[in-house]
């Protein structure tokens, strides 16, 4: 099963079934792969869920990933500051790295840095091909 990091704005698109990426909230649900999150990474969920949608939706997810048995809580112990221009998506960035994940899901510019640095190797997919990707692995 696969590590995978999912940024904040990629999971608020894929929770919601009425999304086109609703099917990558199903697939964790299903056990596809396995989502890596730190404390910090639950802390941005939770505050963005609640600001963006609600605070029932933001219990109900937080809920739901801590549940799950395909779910690994990381304790990044180094931190890799390899974003400058948004430092505070660092926190995927070391969660990613900690997690051995094989990639971090995201929209977020920011982390086409990481192209560039040859260590320590961190791929980046958007949603739309982890969304191929789901669809071609899990269904």
């Amino acid at each position: 099963m696969d590590n995978v990091v999912i940024d904040t704005n990629s999971l608020i698109m894929a929770i919601s079934s009425r999304s086109a990426y609703h099917k990558i909230w199903q697939s964790f649900l299903a056990g596809d792969y396995c989502l890596c999150i730190s404390n910090d990474i639950l802390e941005e969920y939770t505050e963005v869920i609640v600001r963006n949608i609600s605070v029932n939706a933001a219990r109900y997810v937080i809920y739901t990933i801590m549940e799950r048995k395909n779910v690994r809580l990381i304790s990044p112990s180094y931190k890799w500051n390899l974003i400058t221009a948004d430092p505070d998506d660092n926190k995927f960035v070391d969660c990613a790295v900690a997690a051995n994940a094989k990639f971090i899901v995201t929209e977020d510019h920011h982390f086409n840095v990481l192209k560039e640095i040859d260590f320590p190797s961190v791929d980046v997919i958007n949603i739309d091909d982890f969304l191929k990707e789901v669809l071609a692995r899990y269904s």
